[in-house]
């Protein structure tokens, strides 16, 4: 059963940031939830475990309602979903089977077919973009240095993904001429970028978008850029993980009217399964600043989730916190295979806001839901043919012809072990 706490404000009307806990751990697929419409957006400025917490949030003159209605005297409570994948990867063998000579472009919307309908559910659809989009001029190449067409934006975005993650180590591979051109690329198809900044003025904007009248604020950070610096007097183009500015960054959106506050993260070490030392150490401490869920990326393969508990010594507010990090969601679509780098996962956090008839507001992460993907890969026509799968609808429908029965049987390996593999942190 979900709890909703009701938080008297100590004189204000507003409540404090007192924390979530999990109430159940079942995993789920997220093509079991219920099917929802989208709300309008604001502008730039097999069932999961049940999470609940209540945040503090400010008065905002955009969220409706904002109070419940004096005849009525009940709560107003509205619900949003937050789904988010992990790494947008083009290699070079992955472009050749989707290229039209005679109109000289790529069509890449079937790598997505399968799970378009999953990602269309969400709310909030956020994805890591893990290449520049920088034009053909610029060369396309896959690894090392990263340049893809400019056609991948607009996949991305008929995906249902809406947000892009763009700090990561790839994202100097065309310099900062392609960190300006990735942003205007992505803009073009409709999708918001968070992360890179075409300059020092664009690097100080809030990416808070509302959906259902709740406010979610959007952060991104990278380690590093593959050894490639960062031009003096240019150090806006990528944002590097730095603890006291994330710190900083997380109270100018909750300054600015965010209910919550999800940060991705370029980090870990490539192809470890488990976070290390350094993962779970910042993610403690930003889940303390502020941060409600940290989404993280890098390691190519996806690495467990949990619960932070953090104590009011700890607490930026002095109360007591709690949230939830995914320390990396894996590949979504890329040519890497074997070893899990073919697997990743679509996470969802369902988020309740309950505006109380004393005006104290609580904030809930209702459910997580994970449905684990898997790139399948197929030879036609002398090229590679990929297409993300999703693992427990596709076992459960079969509807997917291109699929054998060998396939099948090494999806649901896949799946008994990419599920047990994300609880691995939780208690219970």
């Amino acid at each position: 059963m979900i709890t909703n706490n009701k938080i008297p404000s100590a004189g204000g009307k507003y409540a404090s940031l007192i924390g979530l806990g999990l109430l159940a751990i079942v995993l789920t697929s997220c093509a079991d939830a219920s099917s929802r419409t989208h709300p309008s957006r604001s502008s730039q400025s097999p069932s999961g475990p049940a999470v609940t917490h209540t945040a503090s949030t400010a008065p905002s003159a955009s969220h409706s309602p904002a109070t419940p209605s004096p005849e009525t005297k009940e709560p107003v409570v509205t619900e949003a979903t937050l789904l988010a994948v992990g790494d947008i990867m083009v290699h070079m063998p992955q472009l050749p089977a989707y290229y039209d000579k005679g109109t000289d472009s790529y069509d890449l919307t079937s790598w997505f077919s399968q799970v378009r309908p999953i990602l269309e559910r969400g709310d909030w659809v956020v994805g890591n973009l893990e290449t520049p989009i920088a034009g053909k001029d610029l060369k396309f190449t896959g690894f090392p240095r990263f340049n893809a067409p400019n056609e991948l934006a607009d996949a991305i975005r008929g995906a249902g993904i809406q947000l892009v993650s763009t700090a990561n180590n790839h994202s100097l591979d065309r310099g900062v001429p392609g960190v300006q051109r990735t942003l205007a690329t992505v803009r073009k198809a409709g999708l918001i970028p968070f992360g890179t900044s075409a300059d020092a003025k664009e690097q100080s904007r809030n990416v808070i978008e509302e959906r259902n009248g709740i406010r979610m604020g959007f952060l991104s950070y990278t380690y590093g850029t593959n050894g490639i610096p960062i031009p003096k007097g240019k150090e806006y183009a990528v944002n590097l993980i730095d603890r006291s500015a994330i710190k900083k960054d997380i109270a100018k959106l909750k300054k600015a009217r965010a209910d919550a506050v999800a940060v991705s993260l370029h980090f870990g070490v490539e192809y470890q399964r488990m976070p290390n030392a350094e993962q779970t150490s910042l993610a403690k401490e930003l889940i303390g600043a502020g941060a409600d869920l940290i989404l993280g990326s890098h390691p190519h393969v996806v690495q467990p989730y949990e619960e932070i508990s953090i104590p009011a010594s700890e607490s930026f507010d002095g109360s007591p916190r709690k949230g939830v990090v995914i320390y990396s969601l894996g590949n979504f679509i890329s040519n890497q295979t074997g070893d899990w780098k073919d697997v990743g996962v679509i996470f969802g956090a369902r988020l309740k806001k309950t505006v109380h008839t004393d005006g104290t507001v609580g904030l809930e992460w209702k459910e997580i839901t994970t449905e684990p993907t898997w790139v399948h890969i197929v030879w036609k026509n002398k090229n590679r043919h990929y297409t993300v799968i999703p693992l427990a609808t596709e076992l459960k429908q079969r509807s997917f012809s291109a699929l054998t029965a060998k396939d099948y049987e090494k999806m649901q390996t896949m799946y008994s072990g990419i599920r047990k593999h994300l609880r691995k942190l939780v208690a219970g």
